[in-house]
């Protein structure tokens, strides 16, 4: 695509509005990252999202631009990407996060995301458009990332309580309140490094478009970085409550030691995404973590019905993001 056809209003209004997205996924997420620090009574609200805030910012220097790269470069044809898919995109992928927000469903902001790119580029490409690898790379984390943090959750949680079998409880209980802040502060420091540079792909992806950045550049311009790690920060400040409940309680009742087994398996999920170059769902994961270490525990004390629900957002959230990413693309074209 030319330069020329986008004024620098537009990019400049393109590029708030994924800022706008990345303030929402921090918001939407900040839950995943808090959720069970606060449910077990460890932290209160207010300290609990102040500490993820600042772990999603540090981050930026902890982990590479890998998912970045995969989003911006690995899911749809450069060569098709223009502002009006980059519209459309991205206003379908907040209007469902603002859907399922307001109704408390922890769905995926970054599939949303992943969707929205889908369902613009279909628009205006056909199926041409996209490219297999990075796409069949993100759908096999959608299963992966759920069962990889439900596996790390449960033998974390096997290996904690066989190691500590004959410590009192009352002591156990004292231990992990201190460990979970470790483990909440790996957790947030793994979906600072994930959820970030989904939007930063999308950045880059508009600017290379827009003959701003180079296609073989190796990565996006510093302040896109910087911009996207604030602003999911900053979302992460203002995160909402209502998705807060549903992941520490509604699932299972967790104790110190299980949102320590949870979050430190989710953690590890994370980094093992990020370096691979995978965008998972942060919300899949913990949300895998915390069912695994309710499992480990015993089958019943997991309320498989509210998890069920939850999968059903899961599987919704691609086509449901595309479809409504197709119908913006147009308004896009009509309107930009």
């Amino acid at each position: 695509m030319n330069s020329i056809h986008i004024s620098i209003y537009v990019l400049g209004l393109l590029v708030f509005l994924a800022l706008i997205f990345d303030f929402m996924n921090g918001f939407h997420d900040a839950a995943n990252a808090i959720a069970t620090v606060v449910s077990t009574g460890v932290l209160r609200p207010q300290t609990a999202v102040a500490m993820s805030a600042l772990f999603n910012f540090v981050a930026i220097f902890t982990v590479g631009l890998h998912v970045a790269s995969t989003v911006g470069k690995g899911t749809v044809d450069p060569a098709l990407v223009d502002h009006y898919v980059v519209f459309g995109a991205l206003v379908g992928a907040i209007i469902w996060n603002v859907i399922t927000w307001y109704y408390g469903i922890p769905s995926s902001s970054s599939h949303a995301l992943i969707g929205g790119l889908v369902g613009a580029a279909v628009a205006k490409g056909g199926t041409g458009a996209l490219k297999g690898d990075g796409l069949i790379k993100t759908v096999e984390w959608i299963l992966l990332s759920p069962l990889l943090g439900f596996i790390l959750g449960s033998i974390v949680m096997l290996a904690v309580s066989w190691i500590f079998v004959k410590t009192p409880p009352r002591k156990v209980d004292t231990w992990f309140r201190r460990l979970q802040l470790l483990s909440a502060a790996s957790y947030s420091l793994g979906h600072g490094g994930n959820d970030a540079q989904k939007t930063i792909g999308v950045i880059w992806m508009l600017l290379i478009a827009a003959g701003s950045v180079a296609k073989d550049a190796a990565a996006p311009p510093l302040w896109v970085v910087i911009g996207c790690y604030t602003a999911m920060s900053m979302g992460t400040l203002f995160g909402g409550w209502r998705i807060v409940r549903t992941m520490g309680q509604k699932i299972t009742k967790l104790k110190p030691v299980g949102g320590f087994c949870a979050e430190a398996g989710g953690a590890i999920t994370l980094f093992i995404a990020s370096s691979i170059g995978v965008p998972v769902s942060t919300t899949h994961t913990i949300t895998g973590a915390i069912v695994g270490v309710g499992s480990a525990q015993k089958a019943s004390a997991v309320r498989w019905g509210v998890a069920g629900n939850i999968v059903w957002a899961w599987i919704f959230t691609i086509p449901a993001s595309a479809f409504m990413a197709a119908i913006a693309w147009w308004l896009g074209t009509h309107i930009l």
